[in-house]
């Protein structure tokens, strides 16, 4: 979402210098008129700038609270899960990386040793080359036949950039 605000700032002093261009192509105005033109038009391009730098800084100080509230989601949703048994050794994950949309994925496989059909719940922590946490999610893998493994892909709510890991934050068969 900030690349979109990132990329606005140079559309904007692109169309204030377009402004100021035409502006001097005219035989209406004087030279002083195109002058005041041109400055009006680059001080809504500084303007335009400027907001798009607020709308970042506003956008990281959030990312905090987005953070702690997709972790406390996914602790709601494994919490809501009765009976479930820790079935964390039974999950293995892939080699995470980046879909076209730039969100992180990862597959995601479960190994049934029960004698029935299983579903699992698997909370899965993106994190950067340097553990910090960057998004968790929680996917599910339903009706996993007994003695079979099931398959499924996390993928994270986030952008993500550069050398990313994931690893199992909890599981449960149930």
């Amino acid at each position: 979402m900030a690349s979109g605000w990132i990329r606005g700032v140079p559309g904007a002093v692109l169309a204030a210098l377009v402004a100021t261009g035409s502006a001097g192509c005219t035989n209406d105005g004087s030279p002083s008129d195109t002058a005041s033109k041109a400055a009006s038009a680059l001080e809504s391009a500084a303007s335009a700038a400027e907001s798009a730098g607020s709308a970042i800084a506003s956008a990281a100080s959030q990312a905090p609270e987005v953070l702690a509230s997709a972790t406390a989601e996914a602790s709601k949703q494994l919490d809501a899960i009765k009976g479930g048994i820790d079935a964390k050794d039974e999950v293995t994950l892939g080699k995470p990386s980046t879909d076209s949309e730039g969100h992180g994925t990862v597959q995601v496989s479960a190994r049934n040793t029960d004698t029935s059909a299983r579903s699992f719940a698997v909370q899965v922590d993106f994190q950067d080359s340097n553990g910090k946490l960057l998004d968790t999610v929680v996917v599910t893998l339903s009706d996993v036949a007994a003695g079979k493994t099931g398959q499924g892909t996390a993928r994270s709510t986030r952008e993500m950039s550069g050398a990313i890991t994931a690893k199992v934050g909890r599981a449960l068969r149930y």
